[in-house]
């Protein structure tokens, strides 16, 4: 029942979509900052360990009530409950209205307020961007976010799920990508900063549950998309993107509508009196390490930004009517 699962998640984000001060995500932060306090001592091991107890013990617990369900209430509930999961774990509406906003400012020519919500989004100096380049950054943080969002928390749900661990593949992908995105956001801070060993980690654990959906993204990109150039251009320009599973997918995504990506990263927006001592040679290794080549393509446009939508809306049919194929198979076999 994975298919109808997703849909009324999917149908009701789109009605009421998440707010971004939620209890839900107010607890997962407590819960992460808790776990960090109590268990990391600094140590390889003790990084391990916290970070197996803040991604596993949610996801368990979401297994556990799905099982409960089924046994006592019946599969209906079950059902309701992955609805539950997938509502808060997975959404465009998480992320799309900064798109959507950046798109408009373009639209009316205001590219300094399209700069200023660039730069509010991701926490960088967007200053002094030219036009060409907040579509190509608005590009890349939009398609990873809606990956991260969407489609990878979609392939661990579903591959779980076909193995009878219900909701537990969604609570386990979002933990895994939060957790890695605050403590690394957490250890450049003065106040109450995380271990080298934490987020060493997180990091660790977090490229290795998102190698598959990483991948099966840019597949469903490549499939909607222009096929021949996506594969093309992830077979050869992936490796020029400092992350494997980003490169992947931002390479698919080149291809597939015949755009350049890639090139000067944006550096931090963080101070390094803001974010502690030390802080300064650790935001510009980071930035630096950031800076990659481009792939082939024409330069970005604000016209790009419109078939990345249609992009990744494509993909979104391209799963369900698969999963509704596979859902059709199953009650018929």
């Amino acid at each position: 029942m994975s298919f109808f699962a997703i849909l009324f998640a999917l149908l009701i984000e789109q009605v009421r979509p998440v707010g971004p001060h939620n209890p839900i995500h107010a607890g997962m932060r407590s819960w992460a900052r808790w776990v960090s306090r109590n268990f990391d001592a600094g140590r390889q091991h003790h990084g391990w360990v916290a970070w197996t107890l803040a991604v596993l013990v949610p996801a368990l617990g979401a297994l556990a009530v799905h099982w409960l369900l089924t046994l006592t209430l019946g599969w209906p509930f079950a059902v309701l409950w992955s609805v539950a999961v997938l509502y808060v774990s997975l959404g465009f509406r998480q992320f799309s209205h900064h798109f959507t906003d950046i798109r408009e400012a373009l639209d009316a020519g205001d590219e300094a307020r399209a700069r200023e919500l660039l730069a509010a989004w991701q926490q960088v100096d967007a200053a002094q961007l030219p036009r060409s380049e907040i579509v190509r950054h608005v590009i890349e943080y939009s398609v990873l976010a809606a990956h991260r969002h969407v489609f990878g928390v979609l392939a661990c749900y579903s591959v779980l799920a076909a193995l009878g661990l219900g909701p537990a593949g969604a609570v386990f992908y979002r933990m895994s990508e939060f957790v890695h995105r605050y403590w690394q956001h957490k250890g450049e801070l003065s106040i109450h900063p995380v271990s080298a060993a934490l987020r060493a980690a997180a990091a660790s654990a977090w490229h290795a549950i998102d190698w598959l959906p990483a991948r099966i993204t840019a597949l469903g990109f490549a499939v909607v998309g222009s096929f021949e150039e996506s594969i093309d251009c992830w077979r050869n320009h992936a490796q020029r993107f400092p992350d494997d599973n980003d490169g992947v997918i931002l390479a698919a995504t080149s291809g597939a509508v015949n755009v350049r990506l890639g090139g000067e990263a944006l550096k931090s927006a963080l101070t390094p009196q803001a974010a502690g001592p030390g802080a300064a040679d650790i935001l510009t290794a980071q930035d630096e390490a950031l800076d990659t080549e481009s792939t082939p393509g024409r330069e970005a446009e604000p016209a790009h930004l419109r078939s990345i939508v249609g992009l990744v809306w494509r993909s979104v049919v391209l799963w369900m009517v698969l999963l509704a194929l596979l859902t059709l198979a199953r009650l018929l076999g």
